[in-house]
């Protein structure tokens, strides 16, 4: 195999917030065998070496020292399981693209999911999810490429931990696998997904019907990151114990809050954000969405430095007012690779 190996590569046209960046190294694969070649090039091996996906929800802090590996793996097969459907996508096909293929195909269960950004393969890191549903609900399992010992692994859904934008590749399997791709197992006799917000509208919908409303409020709300960057939520909702949601509802009653499980409650990033005051608020070449809060954007002439200080501004502002503490949920990535936001909190 030869790969093609970019030194000085700008990142612009790699995370969709397109702030100026570079890395010292960059190159595509489509296959595991490229993959792995990629991953132990001896030229890099000393150095830090991450995989990229769409770049969706990563933000370039700094000129990255080391090697950016882009997944382009392709491929999309559809089994029959009797009951159900797998299909089994390669980490580098586009999310919103499979959600579309899987509806034209009949196969129903990802309309909830439509116009999320990204690849096949990010999802399980994250853990995607919107308007009532997570990826973890479908996933049947996810092929890896194990970066210690070069063998291939399959991981159950229960394997992978999901959490809340959370999973085992964002702890134990950080740095030590590649996700190549993905098995999603979607039962054959649909049930619609109603529970959440504007989706509760409608009466007897098709799964057609749901991703165009799905779509409809995403794109009303979400800048299209090709004409204003940006990686979407910018911040989790943040999960606080139920004594602290009840206190807060109890001086805010429109204030959203959701149930997270035994004690705890989920509250709304975008509305604290928008209560402090923040929605629309610019500062130099990036800003806070004029449309959702959620949203942190750059105007076009933004860089990386501006866009923390507007992160520590609006988590400032939000703790100073509810007392609540925001954590990104984008990935922040230095010379050397990601760094927790607490990196960068008091910088």
């Amino acid at each position: 195999m030869s790969l093609n190996i970019r030194t000085e590569c700008c990142l612009i046209p790699y995370h969709s917030f397109g702030l100026p960046s570079t890395a010292e190294a960059l190159v595509e694969v489509t296959s595991a065998e490229e993959m792995a070649e990629a991953w132990n090039l001896e030229a890099y091996r000393g150095g830090p070496r991450m995989v990229l996906g769409g770049g969706s929800n990563t933000v370039f802090v700094e000129r990255y020292q080391g090697l950016v590996i882009v997944n382009r793996i392709k491929g999309r097969e559809v089994i029959d399981e009797g009951g159900s459907w797998l299909l089994r996508v390669g980490a580098g096909e586009d999310w919103h693209d499979l959600v579309m293929w899987s509806l034209s195909q009949r196969i129903y269960g990802l309309e909830n999911l439509s116009l999320i950004p990204g690849t096949a393969g990010a999802a399980p890191v994250q853990n995607i999810g919107a308007y009532g549903m997570e990826f973890a609900s479908v996933c049947a399992h996810v092929q890896v490429l194990d970066l210690e010992t070069g063998h291939l692994r399959l991981l159950t859904a229960e394997q992978c931990q999901f959490g809340y934008r959370d999973s085992i590749f964002k702890r134990e399997l950080k740095d030590r696998a590649v996700i190549l791709g993905v098995g999603i197992r979607l039962p054959k006799r649909w049930c619609p997904r109603l529970s959440y917000g504007p989706l509760r509208e409608l009466d007897t919908p098709t799964a057609e019907m749901i991703a165009d409303k799905v779509m409809t409020v995403r794109r009303q709300k979400l800048p299209d990151p090709r004409n204003l960057g940006n990686a979407g939520s910018f911040f989790k909702n943040p999960i606080v114990p139920d004594a602290v949601g009840r206190d807060l509802l109890s001086r805010y009653p429109q204030m959203p809050a959701y149930p997270a499980g035994e004690g705890q409650m989920k509250l709304a990033a975008g509305w604290l954000i928008e209560q402090s005051g923040l929605k629309g608020v610019t500062l130099e070449g990036v800003g806070v969405h004029a449309q959702q809060a959620l949203v942190l954007v750059n105007h076009g002439t933004g860089t990386a430095a501006q866009l923390l200080r507007l992160a520590r501004e609006v988590v400032a502002r939000v703790s100073d007012r509810f007392g609540v503490v925001l954590e990104p949920e984008v990935r922040l990535l230095d010379s050397r690779g990601e760094q927790h936001w607490s990196h960068y909190a008091e910088q």
